[in-house]
């Protein structure tokens, strides 16, 4: 066995799905040589938690860090920093790397190579982009440095352009440290993925509880900034001339394939690569997972692409078991997310009615407010929740949460319901755990199922 030619595993990218695909082989009993290729200086760290080191909440940026270089050398995994693919030969099995530095071109070999390229920002078309004080978040240099900026005495106003998740959790990191934000959206709600009615709510409220210093623009794009050196204002589409000394550009990212696509790996939605449920792409012995690929949808069951920390490690681990010829199978995925404002909670999963609508289902919906704990707990708050059913088949569709209690664990409580298939019928008889600190008798979200059931049978 000593003399067995080691098996050349070669992974493009790091942050999460390459590092999880690297940490997995590590734990397997396998002969080979692992090569995990990236051309930042860092491999393994939380780009989601970048909003609230920007906040504050994190001092230490290493905090992000989930594992160093040294850490997985230490393993036996072999980490080369800033070295960036340029391109896949999949008939030689080969990639071709650049050093970033010194631009020194070499080929390295592989058995089974791993795509984990993720994703990057979107940059619109918007004139004078080259101003200074004009950012995009998805690297820890990103975060310092926007950190830095918006602690500076002369900074008291800003710009985020993009009303998602990021724009959102971006919108409290500002407030919070104190200046005054306007928050610009194209669409016509801000967090375009809940419905509209949820969306909204969402604005009124994050309205509600920022004292009068955040400012939400819907309908609206940015077409120029201008300035002399850095970005002193931002011109939108609809003539507004707003005042800024720091601007947030977070309209989206796009998926890193274009090695992929060179190479006649099959691309999918939006461009990402297409896999299968093995992680494997369209050529042999190439896999790929996190941001970069596409996603089937367990509800719908069309693709999607709906780039996530947390599917990026599972479909790693996944890949990495195939790779190591073993097997395991990713069914897919919900959507399934979560994010906050200031205290308000703001997550789904599943289909919306708006998508359920889209693929042809009959809705069935139900939208309440409650208490997330018995009312006279002093803790209790309201917890707004809107429930998506299909008429037909009876089964759960999604569901949408917000409110300052409890709203996520109900959202992982519909998820794990339309994981196992579940009915509405069988649904009602779910068996939650109550105690007034904790629930109401009849927690919210059987109250939202049970009114569906009265809607649909008539009762």
């Amino acid at each position: 066995m000593e003399n067995e030619k080691k098996q050349k595993i070669v992974i493009i990218g790091g942050v999460a799905a390459g590092p999880k695909i690297t940490a997995k082989l590590l734990r397997t009993d396998l002969n080979c040589q692992i090569d995990l290729y990236t051309e930042e200086d860092m491999i393994s760290y939380s780009a989601c938690g970048l909003p609230y080191f920007v906040e504050g909440l994190i001092e230490d940026p290493k905090r992000l860090i989930v594992r160093t270089p040294e850490q997985f050398e230490e393993k036996g995994a072999n980490i080369h920093l800033g070295k960036r693919c340029t391109k896949i030969l999949p008939e030689e099995h080969k990639i071709v790397v650049v050093d970033t530095k010194t631009g020194i071109m070499q080929e390295i070999e592989y058995d089974k190579l791993a795509i984990t390229t993720g994703a990057r920002p979107i940059l619109p078309p918007i004139q004078n982009f080259h101003l200074k004080n004009i950012h995009t978040i998805r690297k820890i240099q990103d975060g310092i440095e926007i950190r830095r900026k918006i602690r500076e005495e002369s900074t008291k106003k800003a710009v985020i352009i993009g009303g998602g998740y990021i724009g959102i959790e971006m919108l409290e990191a500002f407030y919070k440290n104190g200046l005054e934000v306007t928050l610009i959206e194209r669409d016509e709600h801000i967090l375009p993925i809940f419905d509209p009615e949820i969306s909204d709510l969402i604005q009124q409220e994050i309205i509600n509880i920022s004292d009068g210093k955040v400012k939400i623009l819907t309908s609206e794009s940015v077409i120029a900034f201008e300035g002399e050196e850095k970005v002193e204002r931002v011109i939108t589409s609809k003539g507004n001339v707003i005042e800024t000394d720091i601007v947030l550009v977070a309209v989206g990212v796009m998926p890193n394939t274009e090695i992929a696509a060179a190479a006649g790996i099959e691309l999918g939605v939006k461009n990402a690569i297409r896999v299968n449920n093995r992680m494997q792409t369209s050529i042999k012995d190439i896999y790929a997972a996190g941001d970069c690929i596409e996603n089937f949808h367990l509800v719908s069951k069309n693709y999607c692409w709906i780039p996530l920390g947390s599917s990026a490690n599972k479909e790693g681990r996944c890949a990495a078991i195939n790779m190591a010829g073993q097997y395991d199978s990713f069914p897919g995925v919900l959507g399934s997310a979560v994010t906050r404002y200031n205290g308000l909670t703001l997550s789904l999963t599943g289909l919306t009615e708006t998508d359920a609508k889209k693929h042809g289902f009959e809705t069935v919906c139900a939208t309440m407010t409650k208490k997330d704990k018995a009312g006279y707990m002093p803790e209790a708050e309201n917890i707004t929740i809107k429930l998506v059913v299909d008429k037909r088949s009876k089964k759960i569709l999604g569901a949408q949460a917000i409110g300052c209690g409890d709203a996520d664990k109900r959202v992982n409580t519909v998820a794990s319901a339309i994981m196992s298939d579940q009915t509405l019928d069988f649904f009602l008889h779910t068996d939650m755990t109550y105690a007034p600190p904790f629930s109401t008798a009849v927690d919210p979200l059987l109250s939202a199922a049970l009114v569906i059931s009265n809607r649909i049978y008539g009762s």
